[in-house]
């Protein structure tokens, strides 16, 4: 593995690392009728992470696919596919994009980039936690990660919700976003 010591961590040589989607999930969670959480995953998705000579000067990209998306529920996924939420004929991918690397505290990372979904491009930040670098069985060079950020979803233009009697709505407002895995070196 070629690695280096940067800042009391050891990271990867520069270069370009794409994700190893058999060894990342992409999900999300939100809240369901004010009591509960709804967790889901997007099965379909590629994205690369180039790390420049300075660490702080590296970024990384992100597309899913959405219609991929899939909470468990066939009939939910249905709804979440339509245009009530991700219009998937419409808007077939959602996109990131990183912009800076604000700053970092040992192996925790805080990147803003700019998220798109549907037609809407807000920036978001990102915390991100390295989790170490090696070289799997097959010498192949390899980090893991693990990112979280939450997002307004009525932001992007996902606003559908019912009220409901008892007081809230069915959707709750905000999603979770959690992205963990590994990215194997670009050959």
């Amino acid at each position: 593995m070629s690695t280096r010591a940067w800042e009391g961590i050891t990271i990867p040589e520069p270069g370009t690392f794409d994700l190893d989607a058999s060894h990342t999930v992409v999900g999300f969670v939100t809240k369901h009728m004010m009591v509960s959480k709804v967790r889901g995953r997007f099965a379909d998705f590629a994205g690369s992470v180039t790390i420049a000579e300075n660490p702080l000067d590296s970024s990384a990209e992100l597309t899913i696919k959405t219609a991929s998306i899939d909470t468990g529920s066939a009939d939910r996924d249905t709804h979440l596919r339509s245009d009530d939420f991700l219009a998937v004929e419409k808007f077939p991918e959602i996109n990131f994009r990183s912009t800076r690397v604000v700053s970092h505290s040992d192996d925790e990372f805080v990147v803003t980039g700019d998220l798109t979904i549907r037609d809407v491009t807000r920036e978001v930040t990102l915390k991100v936690e390295y989790g170490g670098a090696g070289t799997n069985p097959w010498g192949a060079e390899l980090f893991g990660f693990a990112l979280e950020t939450e997002i307004d979803r009525e932001e992007f233009g996902l606003t559908w919700n019912v009220a409901l009697e008892t007081g809230g709505v069915l959707v709750g407002k905000k999603v979770k976003i959690e992205v963990e895995g590994e990215a194997t070196r670009r050959a």
